[in-house]
C-alpha cells in the first residue's frame, strides 16, 4: 500500500471521554483521523475550540500512529459565536468556517503537496465543502447524511415549534443543495461515503456511482473489552434506551411501547439514559400511565457506566424517527444485546434480522404496536434474545470495530488515487 499524503478537514474532532465541540461528529472526527494516520500522513483542518483536548491527548499517546498526525487550527472571528446560541445558526457557522478552512487548506497544500483531501466532519449530505470545490486534488467526501426525514404521520408527535423547524430544515437543505460549491464539489469527488440509505437515494444519479454505504459510528476494542461474561444477573426483564431526550429521538414512542408491553407483563422495567428539554413531558408520560415504580429516569451518565448498564439489559429500545448515524445502537450491538428499533436512518443499516427487530414507521398507534410486540417475542424467548445477542456482538465487532473502518477506508483510498472507485 502507497503511503500518502492526506489532507482532512475535520471541523469537529476530540477523543472519547472529552468535552469535544459535539458529541458523536467529534468521536467520528477523532477515530477516523487516527485511522488515516494508521496508513498515512495526515495534517487535520479542526476549529480550535477543541485545541487544547487535542494537543493534551497527543501528547499523552506514545508512538503508535499519533505520530502521523499533524493538527492544524482554524477560528472563525468572535464576532461569529452568537450563531451557536441559535437554532439552525450552528449550520452557516460552520459554512463560513469552511471558507476561511478553504484558505488554510491552500496554504497548506503549497508547502506539502497533497495527494488527497478528506472532507470528515461534517460531511452531511447537502453542505459545501470549499476545499473539495476548489482544491486540485483527489477528493473523498463523508461518511455523511441528512437526507433522512420524520415519516409524516409522525410530525403530530412534535409542537408546532417543532414541524415548523423540521419544514425550514428541509428548505434550508434543498437551499444549500443548490449552492454551486456543493454541486462543484460533488461533481470533483471520487468517492462519496453516506451513512443511511436516505442519504444514498437524496443522491441525484448522476452521483450514485461513485456512493459507498460508511457507517459514522464505531467501536473500539477498549469498548469491545469491556463486555463481562455474566452480563444479566436479574430475572427482571429489563429494556433500556439512551439519548438525547428531544422528540426525534422517539421517546415519547418508547414509553407508550413499554406501556402496552408492560399492561401484560407489569414485571417488566424500563430504564430511560439521558438529559434533555422533553425530561419533563415523558415524566408526566409515565406519571399518567400509572407506571412510574416500573420506567426509570437515569439521567446522564459517563459512557462507561452506559455501556455497564447495555450489558445487564435484555433488550436496547431505540424508536428514533430522525438519526442518521445512531450510536447507542452500535454500542449496544457490542454489549451483546438485540435491538428494537424503527426502520429509518442509521440504525436501519445495523440492524439486520438476525441481531434485532426493525418495525416498519407507518403511523405512530401501529409502530408503537410493533414494537411492543417485539418487545413480548424477546420476553418469550430467551434463547432468541440470547442468539441475537450474540449475532449483534459478531457483527458488531466484524463490521463497526474502528480497525475495520480504517482499512475500508485505506482501500477506498487506493481506488482513488488509481481513479478505479467502484459503487
Amino acid at each position: 500500500m502507497t503511503s500518502l499524503r492526506v489532507l482532512a478537514s475535520a471541523f469537529t474532532c476530540c477523543p472519547p471521554g472529552k468535552a469535544g465541540f459535539t458529541g458523536g461528529e467529534s468521536l467520528l472526527g477523532w477515530h477516523l483521523v487516527g485511522q488515516i494516520a494508521r496508513f498515512h500522513q495526515v495534517w487535520v483542518l479542526t476549529q480550535e475550540d477543541d485545541k487544547a483536548t487535542v494537543e493534551q491527548s497527543l501528547a499523552q499517546s506514545v508512538g503508535g500512529a499519533t505520530s502521523n498526525i499533524h493538527f492544524r487550527y482554524v477560528r472563525l472571528p468572535f464576532v461569529f459565536r452568537p450563531l451557536l446560541h441559535v437554532q439552525g445558526g450552528h449550520q452557516i457557522y460552520y459554512y463560513l468556517w469552511q471558507i476561511m478552512a478553504y484558505f488554510a487548506a491552500r496554504k497548506l497544500h503549497r508547502e506539502h503537496d497533497f495527494d488527497l483531501f478528506h472532507h470528515v466532519t461534517y460531511a452531511n449530505d447537502w453542505m459545501a465543502s470549499f476545499i473539495g470545490a476548489l482544491l486540485p486534488v483527489p477528493y473523498v467526501r463523508g461518511p455523511g447524511g441528512g437526507a433522512q426525514r420524520t415519516p409524516k404521520g409522525f410530525l403530530r408527535l412534535y409542537s408546532f415549534k417543532g414541524r415548523l423547524w423540521e419544514r425550514l430544515r428541509s428548505a434550508g437543505q434543498w437551499f444549500f443543495r443548490h449552492d454551486p460549491f456543493f454541486i462543484l464539489g460533488q461533481r470533483r469527488a471520487k468517492a462519496i461515503l453516506v451513512c443511511n440509505p436516505e442519504a444514498f437515494n437524496a443522491l441525484p444519479g448522476r452521483w450514485q456511482d461513485k456512493a459507498l454505504m460508511f457507517s459514522v459510528n464505531g467501536i473500539s476494542a477498549d469498548d469491545l473489552s469491556k463486555f463481562p461474561r455474566n452480563s444479566h444477573s436479574s430475572s427482571t426483564f429489563q429494556v433500556l434506551s439512551a439519548g438525547k431526550l428531544i422528540p426525534i429521538k422517539g421517546f415519547q414512542l418508547g414509553i407508550d411501547t413499554f406501556t402496552a408491553f408492560a399492561a401484560k407483563h407489569p414485571e417488566a422495567r424500563f430504564t430511560i439514559v439521558g438529559d434533555g428539554p422533553d425530561l419533563q413531558q415523558l415524566e408526566s408520560m409515565v406519571r399518567r400511565s400509572g407506571l412510574a415504580d416500573n420506567v426509570k429516569f437515569a439521567g446522564w451518565i459517563p459512557r462507561e457506566e452506559l455501556l455497564a448498564k447495555m450489558a445487564s439489559a435484555d433488550v436496547f429500545l431505540f424508536p428514533a424517527l430522525r438519526d442518521g448515524g445512531g450510536e447507542v445502537v452500535v454500542e449496544a450491538m457490542s454489549m451483546g444485546k438485540p435491538v428494537v428499533c424503527l426502520e429509518l436512518g442509521g440504525p436501519a443499516m445495523h440492524i439486520t434480522d438476525e441481531i434485532g427487530i426493525k418495525i416498519a414507521a407507518t403511523s405512530p398507534k401501529r409502530s408503537v404496536q410493533g414494537m411492543a410486540d417485539a418487545l413480548e417475542r424477546l420476553y418469550l424467548d430467551r434463547e432468541l434474545r440470547d442468539t441475537m445477542g450474540r449475532a449483534a456482538r459478531e457483527r458488531a465487532m466484524d463490521i463497526y470495530h474502528w480497525d475495520r473502518a480504517g482499512e475500508r477506508l485505506a482501500d477506498i483510498y487506493q481506488q482513488t488515487i488509481s481513479a478505479r472507485t467502484k459503487p
